[in-house]
């Protein structure tokens, strides 16, 4: 799925994230910037992908000139399917249980 605005740039831009667990972990996912979190709480672990991401941006952010590849990479294809499967409202099979799902500020 291609973002609406895909060209994520260190002043501006957004990311889709997914929140869900598999067996007793929660995992938060930032899919353009292949950035995973993991808690045993939901709200923890997409908190902490929130702090992730701001990190990652600054840094980016420091490094004067520098292409923005790194913050528009190419998803990890099982994330990819089951943001395909969330968006289109299909069901997900278990062992997932998905929190959350959307678009966040970068």
């Amino acid at each position: 799925m291609v973002l609406s605005n895909p060209m994520n740039t260190p002043q501006k831009g957004k990311f889709r994230h997914i929140v869900f667990r598999d067996g007793d972990t929660w995992y938060a996912v930032a899919l353009e910037f292949n950035i995973v979190e993991s808690s045993d709480d939901p709200k923890l672990a997409f908190m902490s992908l929130l702090q992730a991401v701001s990190g990652y941006v600054t840094s980016l952010n420091k490094i004067k000139g520098a292409r923005f590849s790194p913050l528009n990479q190419k998803t990890d294809p099982e994330y990819e399917s089951l943001w395909a499967k969330l968006t289109a409202k299909k069901s997900i099979k278990s062992p997932f249980e998905v929190a959350m799902f959307g678009y966040s500020q970068a």
